[in-house]
């Protein structure tokens, strides 16, 4: 098993697909709730990571509408705080999500500074958190980190983003 296939806490990564960082706008509903505004960090074909101030339950389903995508309907994997997993029901085609990438290929200098904010804040809360939350907390932090490291670079072609 490679390096990058082990987690901060030494467990092995089960993700079934890589993710691709994105700064999108989305709604969530939750059963007979209102739909919450949510904004999409990452995605891949089997789920996303999304940041809501929305309370939601572990394994919980929820409908999450992204524009530009059939409404999805999700099984939140893990919470932790305003950061929410969630598995889709059914897998997005390959082609679906290479389109939604193209689509939204660069994030702008905004959404770059969101990830560092985001990585900046799980840095903080998983300092602050418990046993039980400490390692989705840390390993969020680092992938918005290199997340924002990566897009800055593209953003900036060979100089590295403002801070």
């Amino acid at each position: 098993m490679a390096e990058t296939d082990i987690l901060p806490d030494g467990q092995p990564d089960r993700r079934r697909a890589n993710r691709a960082a994105l700064n999108l706008s989305a709604t969530m509903r939750d059963g007979s709730r209102a739909k919450a505004r949510v904004r999409v960090i990452d995605i891949s074909t089997h789920g996303c990571r999304i940041e809501c101030t929305t309370p939601v339950a572990d394994e919980s389903c929820i409908w999450l509408a992204i524009a530009g995508l059939e409404t999805q309907y999700c099984r939140v994997v893990w919470h932790c705080e305003e950061f929410v997993g969630l598995e889709f029901e059914k897998p997005l085609a390959d082609a679906v999500l290479d389109k939604l990438l193209k689509d939204n290929a660069q994030l702008t200098e905004s959404a770059v500074q969101d990830l560092r904010s985001i990585a900046t804040r799980t840095h903080w809360l998983a300092r602050k958190a418990g046993d039980d939350q400490i390692h989705i907390l840390a390993e969020l932090s680092r992938q918005c980190a290199v997340d924002a490291l990566v897009e800055g670079f593209r953003l900036g072609g060979d100089k590295p983003a403002r801070r």
